[in-house]
């Protein structure tokens, strides 16, 4: 029983150290669905947070893409703007996702593995929006919080943190709407203004 337990325990490890291997296996003799997944394990504990002059610090993204609809108007395509928001831990609070810098990652790599953790999308990062400070309703710190928007080019089926998080595609006024967080209705807000002037 402590074997079964083992292997268990370390299932996802051999996995990602089996995905090299498996990406040189040619597609049509694997399931399509494993392209669409991810071996990663969501990180835990503090032990290489960063913090800066006591505050801990936090990155996230703004996942965004544009869908084509047909315009009520004229009939004609257009692309509309839609952000991917995701629930929080506990509760319902829809958010962005985020998390904090590692000692061993780039601002941007820790940007990226958190939104691969908590929301299972991957696509290109872009310039850094800006800084937000803001304190933790649970724990009492401050953090320093350093977001990104993130065009996405994959959608997978399965990623860490699918068990506890739900995840979903909506317009900016929803978002705006949905978000509870005023740091990142800022960030949001900073977003659309810098996608307006492009």
């Amino acid at each position: 029983m402590r074997g079964l337990s083992f292997c268990l325990a370390n299932f996802a490890n051999l996995l990602y150290y089996l995905f090299p291997f498996f990406e040189r296996i040619p597609v049509k003799f694997m399931s399509l669905q494993i392209e669409n997944m991810v071996t990663l394990v969501s990180r835990t504990g503090r032990e290489l947070q960063r913090y800066e002059k006591g505050s801990r610090l936090v990155v996230g993204c703004i996942p965004y893409r544009y869908k084509k609809k047909q315009s009520s108007f004229d009939g004609t395509l257009i692309e509309e703007l839609e952000v991917l928001m995701i629930s929080a831990q506990k509760g319902q609070a829809m958010l962005f996702p985020k998390g904090g810098w590692e000692l061993d990652e780039s601002m941007e790599q820790a940007a990226l593995r958190e939104t691969i953790e908590e929301a299972g999308v991957i696509g290109d990062i872009e310039r850094k929006l800006g800084k937000w400070r803001y304190k933790s309703k649970s724990q009492g710190i401050i953090h320093d919080a350093y977001m990104f928007p993130l065009l996405v080019k994959k959608q997978l089926d399965i990623w860490p943190e699918k068990s506890i998080r739900n995840r979903r595609w909506m317009t900016v006024k929803e978002a705006r709407e949905s978000c509870k967080n005023w740091w990142m209705r800022d960030a949001l807000d900073e977003f659309v203004h810098r996608k307006n002037l492009s």
